[in-house]
């Protein structure tokens, strides 16, 4: 199986890890995630003022791509992308007057209707692969892990584009569960990491971040699973602080989903770009017996 597949900007570089371990995992399940030959950057935020059109060709020229491409589907990592990218696209869909606007913007790039679906990992999975196909392909359950999923912002609102039902989300559990660990679920799992506050008020984001990682801590939680490279940086990085202001009690691993994946299938380690985690990450998986620690 193929699928088109947009990496959006951050996963070339800072999370790497998130890139190369969903690319070999899924490998592992017979789908090729088949990169735009041509793709720009999507926005990184959907852009909330109502006339502000051209904030929205950014998205759409990636559709239109997609569409270019002969796709009918595209797939996302990174939560912030897939939200940018599925708003745009029930914009053009819905918004007639807007769709003509935008469309005239873009002279290299066909006209685009919203004939493109939007994908989210963690929906495919469950909705096109399926969860026995994924428990097939696993040599190293997940075993003595007890995992909080957390979903952030942006898969789950709005509702209108939300990977599944934001009243009771269970996707990410149900995956964790497959994979051999023990899903703990939290009230902060949609919670927001404080995303780009952590630049315009870093007070917000580190209360924030605070709330997600002891409410975890707090559930008997050994790890936090994230999907979306913002949560992970300002997760990480608040942990830090407060550790050095407050003396929290633990440090809490976390990792990508996509790592799992890959590590519950018996891929080399190497794939999981585990240097890129916080060392407490790697520390839980070897601890586990999970992989192999590393020699010295």
């Amino acid at each position: 199986m193929k699928v088109s597949y947009y990496p959006g900007c951050t996963l070339k570089t800072k999370a790497m890890n998130l890139d190369v371990s969903a690319r070999r995992a899924m490998e592992v399940l017979g789908v090729e995630m088949e990169e735009l030959p041509r793709w720009n950057c999507c926005g990184a935020v959907y852009s909330l003022t109502d006339d502000d059109l051209i904030h929205q060709i950014a998205p759409v020229r990636v559709l239109a791509r997609a569409l270019e491409q002969g796709s009918d589907q595209l797939l996302t990592l990174c939560p912030m992308c897939y939200n940018t990218l599925a708003r745009a696209n029930l914009l053009m869909r819905t918004d007639e007057e807007k769709r003509h606007t935008i469309n005239s913007f873009m002279e290299e790039e066909p006209d685009y209707h919203g004939e493109v679906e939007v994908l989210h990992l963690l929906g495919f999975l469950k909705n096109q692969i399926g969860w026995d196909a994924v428990r097939e392909k696993i040599t190293t359950p997940l075993t003595g892990l007890k995992l909080a999923p957390y979903y952030g912002c942006t898969l789950l609102r709005p509702e209108e584009v939300a990977i599944e039902s934001p009243q009771n989300p269970a996707l990410f559990g149900e995956l964790m569960e497959v994979l051999g660990a023990q899903a703990v679920h939290t009230p902060t799992s949609a919670d927001c990491c404080g995303s780009y506050q952590v630049i315009g008020n870093p007070l917000a984001a580190t209360a924030a971040c605070a709330r997600i990682l002891h409410t975890a801590l707090d559930r008997g939680a050994n790890g936090l699973v994230v999907t979306c490279p913002l949560c992970d940086y300002n997760l990480n990085v608040n942990q830090r602080k407060l550790s050095e202001g407050t003396g929290a009690p633990a440090e809490l691993p976390i990792v990508y989903m996509t790592q799992l994946l890959a590590v519950a299938f018996g891929l080399d380690p190497e794939v999981c770009h585990f240097e890129l985690n916080h060392p407490s990450t790697r520390k839980l998986l070897e601890a586990e017996k999970l992989i192999a620690a590393q020699p010295g």
